[in-house]
């Protein structure tokens, strides 16, 4: 391997480790301390979102003969592309007599209600009114003002990503009990990591957590699993631009660049209780490597293998999340 490195220059993100045992750890509860994670929420609690919401992928919502249905904050909304393949969506109950629009069909980009034959186009038509949306390219947003009750604004905050084209992204998408303040909690707490997740972290350091507004992420030195000693460490900062979204960008080692986006999307009314929150999680994959290129010519077989990794962490983090909630509910919660 060094004579490989000498001649071009090439080195290895694997570096090995000691065996350890996981409760030989160093405890990170001190850490953690429960007011400093609750100021970070109260912040990205804060932070205006123009009322919109990921309703999920981009590739979800393809071109075809049918549309994507989801419920946000207990409003059913519809979504589908045009012949051209512009984003479509609106309200998901049919004016008309009630129909669930979302089983209906899409003809030359139209969506035609299924019980009667109303044509919508993507413009107001029968008492029917379009909601704004937003393609990133990775994500699909609708803004829904009467949901989210802030000042509107013309685009989504949408996290810095590699460039486009660079890199392999996958979404996965979990459904949980509880609601988005729990969700993002959990990821404003980076000291629970190689503890609760051993199979996928090691050696985790939260190095700086925040200091207020102007200094306002965490910064973790971690090592990613690959097997029992072999790992591969990056240094990552986890910021939240808006109350329901915590990104990780990996700011130094393999994969720099590379992103982690978390949106935790309410799906019931605020009112509601028993609150049902969808967990959107984007993962945008970069490398400055040569070999990278392979990567994104494989992307199709990546895709499940990431969306397999990031479901199997999400089923520890939602029982984290929901569990939260529950004791919130009940009066129960720490502090």
């Amino acid at each position: 391997m060094s004579d490989r490195a000498d001649r071009d220059g090439w080195t290895s993100p694997l570096r090995r480790r000691r065996r350890s045992d996981w409760a030989s750890q160093t405890p990170t509860w001190r850490d953690a301390r429960p007011g400093l994670i609750a100021e970070a929420l109260k912040r990205a609690s804060a932070r205006p979102s123009g009322n919109w919401f990921v309703v999920g992928s981009s590739r979800a919502v393809r071109a075809g003969d049918r549309p994507y249905g989801r419920t946000v904050g207990g409003v059913e909304v519809v979504l589908w592309r045009s012949d051209t393949g512009e984003l479509r969506a609106g309200p998901g109950v049919c004016p008309h007599l009630g129909a669930p629009l979302r089983d209906s069909r899409v003809v030359c980009g139209t969506l035609v209600c299924h019980w009667h034959g109303l044509a919508l186009k993507g413009g107001a038509a029968a008492g029917w009114e379009p909601y704004p949306v937003h393609d990133d390219g990775v994500l699909v947003w609708v803004r829904l003002d009467a949901v989210g009750g802030e000042e509107p604004t013309d685009r989504p905050v949408v996290p810095a990503r590699p460039q486009a084209g660079s890199g392999v992204d996958a979404v996965y998408t979990a459904v949980g009990r509880c609601e988005p303040e729990d969700v993002v909690a959990n990821r404003l707490d980076p000291w629970h990591g190689s503890w609760f997740h051993p199979y996928s972290f090691v050696d985790l350091t939260v190095a700086r957590p925040p200091r207020g507004e102007d200094d306002d992420a965490f910064v973790v030195d971690v090592s990613f699993r690959v097997t029992d000693r072999l790992v591969v460490p990056v240094r990552a900062e986890f910021t939240a631009p808006e109350p329901r979204t915590v990104v990780m960008h990996i700011t130094e080692g393999e994969g720099r660049t590379s992103v982690v986006e978390t949106h935790a999307t309410p799906l019931t009314a605020a009112d509601d209780p028993r609150p049902r929150t969808a967990v959107v999680e984007a993962v945008v994959a970069a490398s400055d490597r040569r070999g990278f290129a392979l990567a994104r010519a494989a992307a199709p077989v990546l895709r499940p293998l990431m969306r397999r990794t990031a479901g199997r962490l999400w089923r520890d983090d939602l029982a984290y999340a929901e569990r939260r909630w529950a004791l919130r509910s009940t009066g129960r919660f720490p502090g």
